[in-house]
């Protein structure tokens, strides 16, 4: 008997084995099982899947289903109202203790795949999920190929989490490596804010909207502001980001994939493929830093030092776990990126990112031209240039800030802002990111997922400001924890007469707010 909510069949994902490799991982237990269970009670999942579990450590099938309700029951968007909905859920879930080294272990999951498939009536298409270090992909796959588990007569496709390489000549051996078993096809490089609801919704602003288009180039927009900020330190993730550093856990994916969806030019269809043409197009148009002064003038590096928030003492980024005490890895960056194309020729991107600052948020401001001086209004007011932001973390939605009279006066002008508040209208409870990536991937639906092309040229870009960085250690900056970053990343702005644009939760005083949640 399926319990699950009954929706259009049309719009389910066709039955698979999903093979989740780090099971009993942080991943898992907070996105994948949660992302897994939003699927099969909106109906997405067929009763036709199964999930393996593979870790390590020994666990049984009773106490892996344990820990799926616990990891539902805390982190899902769903709760587990429905007991009987969760047991017809947890049946299709089996787990089983894996080597990775070893090939014998591998024959024996390809027994166990074959038995759930006969069970559940899957027609040997399988999902093959790496929540583990990139380091083991390639052996992985490999044994996965050595061991059987690819001689179905379904598809198969390889799904895989950043980080993808270290820089250009790392990911492009980790490429290599996949490429031996897997064709660039069946590989889906997830970077989840790929996922999120307002990065997505990006090309419908664009190009769904009169209003916009004709006005998305150089003639009207003077500059685009992309922040990616978290309040959080390195947590204890010490010890894996003092070799990474901001520019490269989040510089060389997040920012530039959201660069591109800013910058792209209409796809010539609503095809996954095509959309992706034109993200490479973006990338190969990023103006290069030709040498380590340029990469001074244009770019910012800092690190946090101790600092108060709230009255919370917190300590620098040196003193946390793992972290070396002489580290010089950045936990901020800013630049300032130019895209050499027709549409975007000297319009400044301006893009950073940072631990420790004063509030988590992940927004895009559109700043267009102010309106001509000494013509009309402007001759007596200042008028502020209108601005369209999206916000993509933690509130979804859009605002369009525009000039207005001000209420009871005769000729004052006020910045008025029209806000449309997605979180506000729909609630906190939107699908996750991981859940709309998770079903493409079991659609087939690459639009959301990397091309190796669109990694190849991020790094490109990237390596050219890492080179420059260590031939010199003088320009890190230091920034206290729950400030803004370095004065120097605000003078990356100045030079050119602009500023940064606050952020949520930073709004200006001065601004009337009409929203579309009656506040």
């Amino acid at each position: 008997m399926t319990y699950h909510n009954a929706i259009n069949p049309s719009v389910q994902a066709e039955g698979a084995v999903y093979f989740l490799f780090g099971a009993t991982g942080d991943l898992a237990r907070r996105k994948l099982f949660p992302a897994l269970f939003s699927l099969y009670k909106e109906g997405k999942l067929s009763e036709n899947f199964a999930v393996i579990g593979l870790a390590r450590r020994p666990r049984t099938n009773e106490q892996f289903r344990n820990d799926l309700y616990q990891s539902i029951s805390e982190f899902c968007r769903y709760k587990v109202d429905d007991e009987q909905l969760f047991q017809s859920f947890s049946k299709h879930f089996e787990y089983m203790s894996l080597d990775i080294n070893n090939l014998d272990g591998f024959k024996e999951l390809n027994r166990l795949a074959e038995s759930l498939e006969s069970r559940f009536d899957i027609t040997g298409n399988r999902l093959f999920y790496l929540a583990l270090a990139p380091s083991l992909f390639g052996s992985v796959s490999l044994n996965l190929r050595d061991g059987g588990l690819l001689h179905t007569d379904g598809w198969h496709r390889l799904v895989i989490e950043k980080p993808f390489g270290y820089d250009l000549q790392s990911a492009q051996a980790l490429n290599e490596q996949l490429n031996e078993v897997f064709k660039e096809e069946e590989i889906y490089r997830i970077d989840h804010y790929l996922g999120k609801e307002m990065v997505q919704n990006i090309q419908v602003i664009r190009f769904a909207n009169a209003l916009f288009e004709p006005l998305w180039n150089k003639d009207h927009i003077a500059n685009v502001q992309i922040t990616l900020s978290e309040t959080v330190g390195v947590e204890d993730r010490g010890g894996y980001y003092d070799k990474s550093g901001a520019l490269r856990d989040m510089g060389q994916n997040h920012m530039l994939q959201m660069l591109t969806m800013i910058a792209m030019e209409p796809p010539s269809r609503l095809h996954g493929e095509a959309i992706r043409d034109e993200k490479v197009k973006v990338l190969r148009s990023l103006r290069s830093y030709e040498n380590s002064e340029e990469v001074r003038k244009h770019v910012t590096r800092g690190q946090y030092t101790a600092g108060q928030v709230e009255q919370t003492s917190l300590p620098g980024y040196r003193e946390e776990p793992s972290v070396n005490p002489d580290s010089i890895t950045e936990t901020y960056f800013a630049a300032k990126v130019f895209v050499d194309n027709f549409r975007w020729a000297g319009v400044p991107f301006y893009i950073r990112t940072g631990k420790r600052m004063p509030v988590k948020t992940t927004e895009v401001v559109v700043e267009f031209k102010s309106m001509p001086q000494n013509v009309l209004f402007a001759k007596k007011q200042d008028l502020a240039p209108n601005l369209l932001v999206i916000r993509v973390n933690p509130i979804e939605g859009i605002y369009i800030k525009v000039n207005a009279k001000t209420p009871g006066s005769d000729s004052a002008i006020q910045p008025v802002a029209m806000e449309f508040c997605q979180s506000c209208q729909i609630g906190l409870n939107t699908p996750e990111a991981y859940e709309r990536l998770i079903y493409d991937a079991a659609r087939g639906d690459a639009t959301y997922f990397t091309r190796w092309d669109e990694v190849a040229q991020a790094w490109k870009f990237v390596d050219r400001i890492a080179s420059a960085w260590q031939e010199s250690s003088h320009d890190l900056m230091h920034y206290p924890a729950g400030s803004w970053g370095p004065e120097r990343a605000e003078q990356l702005l100045k030079d050119d007469g602009f500023h940064w644009w606050p952020v949520n939760g930073q709004e200006e005083d001065n601004v009337i707010w009409v929203t579309n949640s009656g506040q």
